[in-house]
This record gives C-alpha cells, sequence and structure tokens, in this order.
C-alpha cells in the first residue's frame, strides 16, 4: 500500500516553530523538533505534526526535545498524541528534559539522549487566582494531575510513585547516565544526523 507523502507547509508554523523551508526538510526526514518552554501552541503545533506524519507513514518518526519546563497540560496532549500514533516514536533529548518536559521522553516507544543532556525531575509551578473556594478547586485539580503525571513516570521508568514524588519535591538533577540508571532512557547516543 502506497502511502501520499507528508504536505509541504507553506508557512513557518508560529511562534518557536523553524521556519518553512526547514519544516519541509524536517518532514521529510519523519522529525519533529520540540523546543523552549512546553506550553499550549508548543505541544498543539507538536502534535499536529506527530499526528500529521502518523497517519502519511508507518516509519519511526524522530522527536527532537530540548525543553527545560512547562505545563502539566501540555506535557499531557504530547504523552496522549504519543500514546494514539501507531508509528514508533524515537524521542531524543538533545540538551535538556526538565519538569512536564521530561515525561514526554520518558513515554517514547525508543528513549535516548546525547551524553551532555541534562534531566531535572520538577514539579511545575502554577500560577492560581480567584476567590478561596476557587484557588482550593484549581489546587485540587493541579494535585490529581500531578499525581496522575508522576503515576505515568512511575509506569514509564519502573520507579515507585513515592520516589518519583520524593525526587520531584527536591527537583533531583540528572545526568544522561543517571537519567538512563533511573529508567527515563534507555539509550545514550549523540543525535541523529
Amino acid at each position: 500500500m502506497t502511502r501520499e507523502p507528508a504536505p509541504r507547509p507553506e508557512e513557518s508554523p508560529g511562534r518557536g516553530g523553524p521556519p518553512a523551508w526547514l519544516q519541509e526538510r524536517l518532514f521529510e526526514r519523519r522529525m519533529v523538533f520540540v523546543t523552549g518552554r512546553l506550553d499550549d501552541a508548543v505541544a498543539a503545533r507538536a502534535a499536529a505534526e506527530l499526528m500529521t506524519l502518523d497517519a502519511t507513514g508507518d516509519g519511526p518518526i524522530e522527536l527532537s526535545l530540548d525543553s527545560p519546563d512547562g505545563t502539566l497540560e501540555a506535557a499531557f496532549v504530547l504523552i496522549d498524541t504519543l500514546d494514539l500514533l501507531r508509528a514508533p516514536v524515537r524521542a531524543h533529548c538533545r540538551g535538556q528534559a526538565g519538569g512536564p518536559a521530561l515525561g514526554v521522553v520518558a513515554v517514547a516507544d525508543q528513549r535516548s539522549a546525547s551524553p551532555h543532556a541534562s534531566f531535572r525531575l520538577a514539579q511545575p509551578t502554577v500560577q492560581l487566582s480567584g476567590a478561596a473556594d476557587r484557588l482550593a478547586a484549581q489546587s485540587q485539580h493541579h494535585l490529581d494531575r500531578l499525581w496522575r503525571f508522576e503515576a505515568r513516570l512511575a509506569q514509564a521508568t519502573g520507579r515507585p510513585p513515592e520516589e518519583i514524588s520524593r525526587d520531584m519535591q527536591r527537583g533531583r538533577y540528572l545526568d544522561a547516565r543517571e537519567a538512563l540508571a533511573y529508567g527515563l532512557i534507555d539509550a545514550i547516543r549523540p543525535p541523529t544526523p
């Protein structure tokens, strides 16, 4: 069965995205880049790219991540997207993965990091506002999402959820070798050329 090639983007995908000519080359190589803070816009763009590549072929998709932090909501957008894809996703941490962003690497089918990559298990910051009852509801919602995130990291790493929670509360840093031993990645290798 032949599949049609990935569509050629005509415009730059917006904030945080590469120029259109580079995006076209990345699509040809089935590559998606997530750089900078993982927020709703970055997650939506990356999810759309991943789903488009999945729809246009069964070959592996390369996800290159360099994100020091992000929101739980944005991380769950990408985690849920990775769960739905048929094509295998090879996530590679090029520089750093921190807070919710490291969950994206941890749940991929194949997980690797560059030799000098760093990982930070950290709770995301959250801004709450409103009346006391609204603050309480927002706080509880955030804690529920954080618990689900820690449980997902525990599942991906094989570590107890309590250990993940403690390490996130402490803001634990890991180098590539420590991340490999911790179960966040499967291999240390240079980025794919």
